[in-house]
């Protein structure tokens, strides 16, 4: 028996979640799911809901400010998910509009494809190396505005 897959698209914010839905193969429905809370309870809640219809899913969302907690949190349950960068989606010559949903249902539509690469996750240490590199130089930078002199600071 060959199980069903089912390709989900994110459409990920620090406050909601689009979620898009595309069925497996060539002719498969891509249709729009809903809008959910920005919260991972929000997310597993609607996992849940989807894992009872007995389909494989696979999940994908752009990389954003709201970092990778969705990617860790869906492969620590065994899900396929993906992180892409929004640079590297294909987008239409005249689609210069943001649209949530749009994008949602374009990502889920893409994955299905095959059209999209995946980006590197850090681990969690290597992310948090790189916060703090990024808070030391934004800290020598104020230092700098704040007490302007002829030596350098590093």
């Amino acid at each position: 028996m060959k199980k069903n897959i089912t390709f989900v698209g994110l459409d990920v914010h620090k406050d909601s979640i689009d979620v898009a839905l595309a069925d497996a193969g060539r002719d498969g429905d891509v249709r729009f799911f809903g809008t959910i809370g920005g919260d991972l309870e929000s997310l597993h809640k609607v996992v849940r809901k989807l894992q009872s219809t007995g389909s494989e899913l696979r999940f994908i969302y752009e990389a954003g400010p709201c970092g990778y907690d969705i990617y860790r949190s869906l492969t620590k349950q065994g899900f396929d998910c993906i992180v892409v960068a929004p640079s590297k989606i294909p987008r239409k010559s005249g689609d210069r509009i943001k649209n949530d949903r749009r994008d949602a249902l374009n990502l889920a539509r893409l994955h299905r494809s095959g059209e999209l690469t995946a980006v590197y996750v850090p681990a969690p240490e290597d992310e948090a190396m790189r916060d703090l590199s990024r808070g030391r130089e934004d800290a020598v930078k104020a230092l700098r505005v704040a007490l302007p002199c002829t030596r350098k600071i590093s």
